[in-house]
């Protein structure tokens, strides 16, 4: 009889599990959106599931991506000499890395940490470059265990409960990596069946539990990369009665799905601390990541969960990722910052009679053409937004993912979508958002602007009314037409077309390039703008960045309206957008 070949999970089987998640996650993301009702039905759950293994795959694909820049060999005790590669911990450390830092409301914090838990346990030994069947068993059990701590009050029927049943049927299971991930991929499917019998607002909804659904799913992708077998997704889809909700069209910025707030209904066994999620709650979601030590993140937790409700802060060696549901926001952060340091600030305030009800929400008609652009601070956000688009926030040094442009792309809402990157480098991700879209059914239009200021001008000349071939080649030549410039710092020495800067300069780049390098910010601007209207102009639009100097905009009009006859121009505001000035001329 021929011997049936062990499974293993390596550092490669480990990068194939956050392809196939991520794959998985985003085929069932709106199922999942659907039925997400408790405590706060706001929709995003899948959305939020998908953008935090997102984060895990990059941060898994950049330690390859590293490798892969310096082939070679190396030779590991009792396993030869092997093709140089991430090791188990380097992958398991880097998914539950990326994991962490990009987790997305309750959902995502919680699958945070399971990964978290895993890699505890298989990265414990650094030099095996494989786990076998018992030590996945530990993994998953520390996974289960791990995020049920992290959470400050654990409520059944939830994607924790999904957790440890799928931990427990994974110890009664005698084998290697394939038969322990099956038996947990199956004990958790049985669980998310029973979830509505846990959880009364469930049942009332006709659905199971959303972060159990994902937790499903991510078990399913773990059995394929393991075995190569491919699992019945069909089987995996989230089960619900016709009384499930209508796709609420999620919104990546409005993140909660809080399974960890306690039961909202009337059961005996529900949390008496809990959020009635049926009956109102919190106004606002709080979402941070925080440098701190064990024993401050310790006082945060008791001050926190005295605030508000759904608190689950996971994390570890001195970098945590905080979430609660609050009404005073600012008492949250300030909360944070008496712990360490808090950043990556995220507070969403939810919608008002909707999301805390439970009860489904009548589904919107489609709007004909949308725009999508996104935009490097919070004025230029409150700007397009104003003019009609549906925005994407690009912090400084935080470029969106893909997932987060498809998810702006389904809450435009449109059978018609102008996608504006504003960031050359953005392009390529962009353009994996809208092949997307595509493939939903949404005719979509990437048009390559470089800069906020060439997005501007391409809206300015949008008109809905018109055939949508000929509204992109108008938006697309307003572009085209509109030169861009910034001013920044430099942040340390280095070469640039204009020559050497140091850490400290001041840098004029014009069209992506540095033109020039000075020490004054108001006179780089100045001869920036000189350079920018050589060729000519009728508008210079310049967006000012917080940590610009109060007087360049008032000196940048003076000057042109005493040196630039017949040339206009507007002035913004752009809040904390990364460059001190954005300049255009059209």
């Amino acid at each position: 009889m021929a011997q049936v070949p062990q499974t293993f999970l390596d550092g490669l089987a480990v990068r194939t599990w956050c392809g196939l998640a991520l794959r998985a996650l985003g085929r069932a993301r709106a199922e999942i959106d659907a039925i997400n009702v408790y405590p706060v039905a706001d929709g995003d759950t899948g959305t939020n599931l998908y953008l935090t293994v997102e984060s895990a795959a990059t941060a898994v694909e950049a330690v390859f991506a590293g490798y892969e820049t310096q082939p070679g060999y190396e030779t590991r005790p009792g396993y030869g000499t092997q093709p140089a590669g991430p090791t188990l911990a380097d992958a398991v450390r880097a998914m539950a890395h990326g994991a962490l830092i990009g987790a997305r409301g309750n959902s995502g914090t919680i699958l945070a940490q399971l990964l978290r838990g895993m890699a505890q346990v298989l990265a414990a030994d650094g030099a095996q470059p494989r786990c076998d069947g018992p030590a996945l068993r530990l993994a998953l059990r520390r996974a289960a265990d791990s995020a049920r701590q992290a959470v400050a009050h654990p409520v059944e029927g939830t994607v924790l409960t999904v957790a440890s049943a799928a931990a427990d049927a994974a110890e009664r299971a005698d084998g290697d990596c394939g038969t322990v991930a099956r038996a947990a991929h199956e004990g958790a499917r049985a669980a998310l069946a029973a979830t509505p019998s846990q959880l009364g607002v469930l049942a009332r909804a006709g659905v199971v539990d959303a972060g159990g659904s994902g937790l499903v799913a991510m078990l399913g992708a773990l059995v394929e990369a393991c075995t190569g077998e491919t699992v019945d997704t069909e089987a995996d889809r989230p089960a619900a009665t016709p009384n499930a909700l209508p796709d609420p069209d999620p919104d990546p910025e409005s993140e909660t799905e809080a399974e960890p707030a306690s039961d909202a209904d009337a059961d005996a066994d529900a949390d008496a601390g809990a959020c009635a999620a049926e009956d109102g709650g919190p106004a606002f979601e709080v979402i941070y990541l925080l440098e701190a030590d064990d024993t401050a993140v310790a006082r945060l937790r008791t001050r926190l969960d005295a605030l508000g409700d759904s608190l689950v802060v996971v994390g570890g060696d001195g970098l945590w990722n905080v979430h609660v549901h609050v009404d005073d926001a600012g008492a949250a952060v300030e909360a944070g910052v008496e712990a360490g340091r808090p950043y990556r600030i995220r507070i969403t305030h939810f919608g008002l009679g909707d999301v805390h009800t439970g009860g489904p929400r009548p589904p919107r008609e489609r709007a004909q053409r949308a725009v999508v652009a996104v935009v490097p601070g919070q004025g230029l956000a409150e700007l397009y937004t104003e003019a009609g688009a549906t925005t994407v926030l690009a912090r400084p040094g935080e470029p969106p993912a893909s997932g987060e442009l498809l998810a702006a792309v389904r809450r435009a809402h449109a059978r018609e979508v102008v996608l504006l990157p504003n960031d050359a480098e953005l392009r390529d991700t962009a353009a994996a958002a809208a092949e997307q879209a595509r493939t939903e059914g949404v005719r979509v239009a990437l048009i390559p602007t470089r800069s906020a200021v060439q997005g501007i001008a391409a809206l300015a000349v949008s008109e809905p009314g018109r055939r949508f071939d000929e509204d992109v080649v108008q938006m697309t030549s307003a572009a085209g037409a509109t030169r861009y410039g910034e001013v920044v710092v430099a942040e340390h020495r280095s070469w640039t077309t204009a020559g050497i800067c140091q850490a400290g300069d001041v840098l004029g780049l014009i069209d992506g390039d540095v033109a020039v390098i000075g020490a004054d910010v108001t006179t780089t601007a100045e001869t920036v703008l000189d350079r920018m209207l050589q060729a000519g102009g009728e508008l210079v639009t310049l967006v000012i960045g917080d940590e610009a100097p109060e007087t360049v905009a008032a000196h940048l009009e003076t000057r042109v309206r005493e040196s630039y006859l017949a040339v206009d121009t507007a002035v913004y505001r752009g809040g904390h957008q990364g460059a001190l000035l954005l300049i255009g001329v059209e």
